[in-house]
């Protein structure tokens, strides 16, 4: 199901979710609340037709319909970003680390969730950006506005992609790209207030992907987190692309069962994908001692199989084209 996601992002991005008198009872209406399901299965219907869906369209324009109150999967981590696309708030001691910015006339929820989370704008760090994709990084000219001791971060395929998405939107639907600031690469070690956030490239998605690596708390626990760059397959320029996509894969798996490495935790790019709605409400159930839902091992590696199954089959396909 994951192999759409690309295809959404390029096709939102044609479409520059321009929000001026879009706000319809239709989209706002399309789904209760945020199901991973659902939305899945509307992007599904995209993917198999090639036409996006009127309703599904409207829902992405409707800033009211993708609006997340912000929440707390862990002690130090805050859920800020919007339905479809996530943005992670890590906190430490010395300020917080954000991952991804969302884009265009969500930026303003964006800013409004770190806002209502009691975090001083000031106080972000780092913006660290998992792909040049629109969706991830299409907001970082109007965060850098609101953040001003933030340094932006990504990998140097990540901030070419940006520029060069940017540049080919200006002829239709514009958004802004900000100058390459911290450059990343594979094995960085970012520090801030006793936190160490692990940069690993994971190429395929796109070839700019990064993923980070990070603990996240639950009172007296720590758990070894990962949040997964890039999920799909539809961009893609040749077998290279995909073998390089199931190195990646591989690398994920291999964190997993790593003992040493421990990775029991996806803090994903996009909620639908892994049913993160569902599990927020799980863990507002939670009864004291009982585990928290989003510690799930096999779950990250069930996951991680089903991508590594897809992609041999999307191999087969590019090497027969």
């Amino acid at each position: 199901m994951f192999q759409y996601l690309s295809r959404i992002a390029c096709l939102a991005a044609t479409l520059g979710f321009a929000t001026t008198g879009m706000t319809t009872m239709a989209s706002a209406e399309l789904f209760e609340g945020c199901p991973s399901k659902p939305i899945m299965g509307k992007f599904i219907e995209f993917g198999r037709s090639g036409k996006m869906p009127t309703d599904l369209g409207k829902w992405l324009n409707t800033p009211s319909a993708q609006k997340v109150e912000p929440w707390k999967p862990f002690d130090n981590v805050d859920y800020v970003g919007i339905c479809w696309v996530s943005s992670w708030l890590i906190h430490t001691d010395d300020g917080s680390f954000l991952i991804d910015t969302v884009y265009g006339p969500f930026t303003q929820q964006l800013v409004d969730n770190i806002k209502s989370t009691g975090t001083d704008l000031s106080d972000i760090k780092y913006v660290l950006i998992t792909r040049g994709h629109f969706d991830h990084v299409g907001g970082a000219a109007e965060l850098q506005k609101w953040l001003p001791n933030a340094t932006f971060a990504m990998t140097q395929a990540g901030w070419d992609e940006a520029a060069e998405a940017s540049a080919a939107a200006q002829g239709g639907r514009p958004w802004p790209m900000i100058e390459p600031q911290k450059i990343l690469e594979d094995g960085d070690v970012i520090e801030l207030g006793g936190m160490k956030i692990e940069v690993i490239a994971t190429p395929g998605h796109s070839w700019g992907t990064a993923s980070y690596l990070f603990d996240v708390k639950g009172g007296s626990d720590t758990y070894r987190a990962i949040t997964i760059g890039g999920l799909g397959l539809n961009a893609i320029e040749g077998p290279p692309q995909v073998e390089a996509y199931i190195d990646s894969v591989d690398r994920v798996r291999a964190l997993v069962e790593d003992k040493g490495e421990n990775v029991q935790v996806h803090l994903t790019t996009h909620g639908f994908s892994n049913n993160l709605e569902e599990g927020r409400l799980k863990l507002a159930e939670r009864k004291p001692g009982e585990p928290n839902v989003f510690v799930n091992p096999d779950g990250l590696l069930q996951q991680v199989s089903s991508l590594r199954d897809r992609a041999v089959k999307k191999l087969e396909v590019e090497k027969n084209k």
